[in-house]
């Protein structure tokens, strides 16, 4: 198999110095955007939608448990039996635990999604999953949120009053999974056909 150079330690030394300090301008650059994110307007957002979930219907703001703010992650809802691989794939990134600390940091977590209740749940058992859910089917509330397949979309509450704070689809969901922060760390990053990896290095189609 084709490798990248084999070296001295010191000429790895050098070569890994050079990579740390794009790291850490990259680092840097990343914490400039947060605090901008942190300073995005917001939008009030009506509390008007009935969440269908396992203990009964629930309002936007019920989604927040008491917390001021509430992050919902929008799994794709791609037709009966089907289910989106790539929310998968996150969805099994969530453990419960994360949830918990998620919460002790004033955060509620949920997992909203067009499908029925019943095919959300049905896929929950199979999982084995335990982060709550319910199912947006029959309310705007998706279109509302822009949603186009799934998203990570932000609230925060002030009282009574939701706001909308932020959202993100695509790669700004697909950094959120520890999995694929670690793999990036790795030899064979996530060993996916759309990397710029060494020649001879394996891959596979995303989610494949």
């Amino acid at each position: 198999m084709d490798t990248p150079p084999i070296v001295p330690i010191e000429q790895w030394r050098q070569a890994r110095a050079e990579l740390l300090v794009a790291e850490k301008e990259a680092t840097r650059a990343l914490d400039a955007i947060a605090a901008r994110r942190r300073r995005l307007p917001m939008v009030e957002f009506p509390d008007t939608y009935e969440f269908d979930t396992p203990a009964g219907s629930r309002s936007l703001l019920d989604l927040f448990d008491g917390k001021p703010q509430l992050a919902v992650y929008q799994f794709m809802d791609i037709g009966p039996d089907a289910f989106c691989p790539g929310c998968t794939w996150l969805t099994d990134n969530v453990p419960a635990p994360a949830v918990g600390l998620l919460a002790d940091n004033d955060v509620s977590w949920w997992t909203v999604s067009d499908m029925p209740l019943a095919q959300i749940a049905g896929y929950w058992e199979k999982k084995g999953w335990t982060t709550p859910f319910a199912s947006s089917r029959g309310t705007t509330f998706a279109a509302d949120c822009d949603t186009q397949g799934f998203m990570l979309t932000v609230f925060l509450r002030d009282g009574d009053r939701v706001f909308r704070t932020y959202n993100t689809s695509q790669r700004g969901v697909d950094r959120l999974v520890f999995t694929n922060s670690l793999l990036d760390l790795m030899p064979y990053g996530r060993q996916q056909d759309w990397e710029d990896s060494p020649a001879g290095w394996p891959q596979h189609p995303t989610y494949g």
